[in-house]
Order: C-alpha cells, then sequence, then structure tokens
C-alpha cells in the first residue's frame, strides 16, 4: 500500500453522542486514539481531511444539532479549514456536497475511519468503492456496538464489527490498520 499525497482522511460520525450507555457493549477502545494519531498525521503533512457528522432527525437522537451528543468528540475535532458535511442518514454522499468536494479537488483515494462500523462507515464505505474511489477502510480506527440478530440472539460487538470488514473486504474498500497507513505515509511512528 502506497498512499498519495491527495489522499483524504474521511472521518466519519465521531460524536460525542456515541459515548451515551443506550448504545451498549462496544468494540476497540483504541479507536478514537488511532484517528487521532491519523488525523495528526494528515495535519502534519498537509493532506487533506474531510468530517462527517450527522444530524438526528427525531428529537430525542443522539445527535441532535445544538445538543451534547451532536459535538465532535476532541480526537476528532475539525479545524476551521476542513470540511464538514451534515447528514441525515446513513451514507456520507447522500444529502451532502461530499462527492462533488473529491470531484472538484480531484482526490480519488479515500481513508475511512469512525463510527459505527456497520452503520455509517460501512454505507459510505460501499458507495466510496461504487463511486469509483480508491478506499481503504481503516479496521482498528472504527468501532461497532452489539447488535441483536434476527433470530434473537446477540451478537457481540466484535463479532457486528468483523462482519461488517468482512462484508466489505475486496469488494468495496481494502481493510488495513493503522500502522499500515501510517508505514504507507513513511511516517516514524512509536
Amino acid at each position: 500500500m502506497k498512499l498519495r499525497p491527495d489522499a483524504a482522511l474521511l472521518i466519519i460520525d465521531v460524536q460525542q453522542g456515541f459515548n451515551d450507555s443506550r448504545w451498549g457493549e462496544r468494540n476497540n477502545p483504541q479507536a478514537e486514539n488511532n484517528i487521532a494519531r491519523l488525523l495528526h498525521t494528515w495535519r502534519t503533512l498537509g493532506m487533506p481531511v474531510i468530517h462527517i457528522q450527522h444530524n438526528s432527525r427525531a428529537a430525542d437522537g443522539a445527535f441532535v444539532p445544538g445538543t451534547p451528543g451532536h459535538a465532535p468528540k476532541p480526537e476528532a475535532m475539525p479545524l476551521p479549514t476542513e470540511s464538514v458535511h451534515h447528514k441525515t442518514v446513513n451514507s456520507g454522499f447522500i444529502g451532502t456536497g461530499l462527492e462533488a468536494e473529491l470531484r472538484s479537488r480531484n482526490i480519488d483515494a479515500l481513508v475511512i475511519v469512525g463510527l459505527t462500523t456497520n452503520h455509517c462507515v460501512s454505507t459510505t464505505t460501499r458507495m466510496a468503492g461504487n463511486f469509483g474511489f480508491d478506499t481503504y477502510l481503516v479496521a482498528d480506527a472504527t468501532a461497532t456496538f452489539a447488535r441483536r440478530m434476527v433470530d434473537g440472539r446477540m451478537r457481540t460487538a466484535q463479532e457486528v464489527h468483523d462482519a461488517a470488514l468482512s462484508d466489505l473486504n475486496e469488494e468495496f474498500a481494502t481493510i488495513v490498520d493503522c500502522a499500515t497507513v501510517l508505514a504507507s505515509l513513511d511516517v516514524i511512528h512509536e
């Protein structure tokens, strides 16, 4: 893997609302730290960073604009110079200017991180692949929550995460880890 300097880091829904206990058991507690490492590297190298934030439509949603849950987590706080696209559905491409921005900036490679692996990260990754972007999903810079299956059995957060990554791998994206991405940028990391 060798990323070009115009590869964009796409940060999806790293928002305070995911700290709420209503979500239940979560995997990968290091996701935000890995996101912060990648974000620091992108900024240091002057590479493009784009943020996606979810706006809940329901009044009791976890990401209602103007509430604490809507705010970005500190590890992924956008700078004033970085684009932020607001969405109301799972895909960062629907109802936003994301695709137009990527095309206008001649960005054709995306490194995707964020929350949650099986919902907004997966949906956005699928669309990125379908739109023809060279798409990389960073497995240890994403996380999700336990989910009940149709038959009633509860799947652990790690099972949900692994299944989502498996469904995306080599079809819509290349699944990588944080260390591989950093190494591809020739970054010396601790």
